[in-house]
């Protein structure tokens, strides 16, 4: 399904700002597969989700997904193909829209550039019946404004508009780093339950060594850039968060870690 063949990238070449995020990045992703990302900031891992929607175009390399080149597609193009869930879910809904209504432009993601109608009464019922499988309490608040929820109620709902019509790659990029622990707990029981519903191709970038490892068929970590460890679903089930921290400790025993970022990852799996 996705297929990244020696993508480079550097940001602000040939100045003191320049950042070489992605280092002749290989990855392939099958089919139905779900993938956790792990690796300390400045790794390359929200990078990785960039490049494969399409935010930038590799200085080399190419991305392919479902047998078609989309290397230098822009963002736009690949919205059929690609949907995507960020940490903030104000930057996937538009706050002053009723929740109806941001479902409603979500229903039209990538489809026909013509005029379609609007909220018909046969469509709320749908959005609702929707909404109320989220198990979120908002299936009687369809009027409201996004910008009136709560934190898991915005990205329940996000999760849900990003799979509404069945792209062909999820991206995920820490969506439960911000909220409570209870909101992240139902909003990762949708995550497993829509990807698995819909089989859906999916990148899960987490700073969550637990997440990592119950969520997915595989697990890889990067560091500077590239793919350095590749954990399949047989390995994961053997491991323990400790046993990644591990594998971050070694990594800075040979001098590539700091102790900033292993105090980094320790809080964020516990």
């Amino acid at each position: 399904m996705i297929e990244i063949k020696g993508v480079h990238k550097r940001f602000n070449p040939g100045s003191v700002n320049e950042v070489y995020a992605l280092r002749g990045l290989d990855l392939s992703v099958a089919d139905g597969e779900f993938v956790t990302i792990i690796g300390t900031n400045g790794s390359g891992k929200s990078t990785l989700l960039n490049a494969v929607a399409g935010e930038f175009q590799p200085d080399e390399g190419t991305i392919a997904i479902a047998g078609r080149d989309v290397t230098v597609a822009r963002e736009f193009q690949r919205a059929a193909l690609v949907a995507r869930v960020f940490q903030n879910p104000f930057l996937g809904t538009v706050p002053g829209m009723s929740v109806a209504e941001n479902l409603h432009l979500a229903s039209l993601r990538g489809g026909a550039a013509w005029p379609r109608l609007g909220l018909t009464r046969r469509r709320r019922e749908d959005y609702r019946d929707r909404v109320r499988a989220l198990e979120m309490g908002l299936e009687d608040r369809l009027e409201n404004t996004i910008g009136t929820l709560s934190g898991g109620q915005r990205q329940a709902l996000t999760l849900l508009m990003a799979v509404m019509n069945a792209p062909l790659v999820l991206l995920l990029d820490e969506h439960t780093a911000a909220l409570d622990p209870k909101s992240a707990a139902q909003v990762i029981k949708l995550t497993r339950q829509f990807v698995e519903d819909r089989g859906l191709t999916t990148l899960m970038v987490t700073h969550s060594m637990r997440q990592a490892l119950d969520l997915g068929t595989r697990t890889i970590m990067m560091h500077r850039g590239q793919v350095i460890e590749d954990i399949s679903l047989a390995q994961k089930r053997r491991l323990t968060p400790e046993d990644l921290l591990e594998r971050f400790a070694e990594l800075r025993r040979g001098e590539q870690l700091t102790d900033d970022m292993l105090d980094q990852l320790r809080r964020a799996y516990v």
